[in-house]
């Protein structure tokens, strides 16, 4: 499904340049549940931008679902993004003044679905985040676990490759991180690919393979 290889990425800040990504290889294949783990600072984020087609890389080639996107333009890695690729944040990203249901509607909209395809394939997402009853309720009514479910559910609606999520256990405490885990758990039992982006070792060990990144390179790289 992913395939990376000798990806770089330099930044350029007058004349001084900063490798990010100093050549990394390797591949994920459907159904894996996979952390991406390293200090801040060490390229995961830069990696995780690259591979949510977010960014290009600087050199090297990255491939999804047989598709040469690492050299694709902003427009084409757009259309990859909502087509995909399905978001997770540490911030919820939530519209405040839109109710959980109205949010998780929200990326079928700008498919061009039909309204009420939209509020079935929104309820269904809901369902699958055990938040059915709380899909009028806006997010300053919900608990922070409660709006990171609804954040999952609106990642899950353009029933995505891969589900991408960013330290999204960061604004949480531990009992209701353990709690969001356990969704990405059943989602990955049923076939959802999710690539976990973390510095805690904790929320690494609830994925199934580890990749540690350490100074844009792959430091280890453990299934367990």
């Amino acid at each position: 499904m992913i395939n990376v290889d000798n990806l770089k990425k330099t930044y350029y800040m007058g004349n001084q340049s900063l490798d990010a990504l100093s050549g990394v290889t390797f591949e994920i294949t459907k159904g894996e549940y996979v952390a991406i783990m390293g200090p801040s600072g060490s390229g995961k984020s830069t990696l995780m931008n690259i591979i949510g087609c977010l960014d290009s890389p600087t050199k090297g080639t990255y491939s999804l679902n047989n598709k040469e996107v690492s050299q694709m333009s902003d427009d084409e890695l757009s259309k990859i993004r909502n087509t995909e690729i399905g978001f997770v944040f540490q911030n919820f990203s939530l519209l405040p003044r839109s109710s959980a249901l109205e949010n998780v509607m929200l990326p079928l909209q700008y498919a061009g679905i039909s309204l009420s395809e939209r509020k079935t394939i929104a309820l269904d997402a809901l369902e699958k985040v055990e938040l059915l009853d709380r899909k009028d309720h806006k997010p300053s009514e919900l608990s922070g676990g409660q709006q990171q479910r609804v954040a999952i559910a609106r990642a899950l609606v353009n029933n995505p490759s891969i589900l991408f999520a960013d330290e999204p256990t960061g604004n949480l405490d531990s009992q209701t991180g353990m709690k969001v885990l356990d969704i990405f758990k059943r989602l990955n039992e049923n076939g959802q690919t999710i690539i976990l982006i973390t510095h805690e070792n904790e929320v690494a060990s609830a994925a199934k393979r580890i990749i540690h990144i350490k100074d844009g390179n792959i430091s280890n790289d453990e299934i367990h």
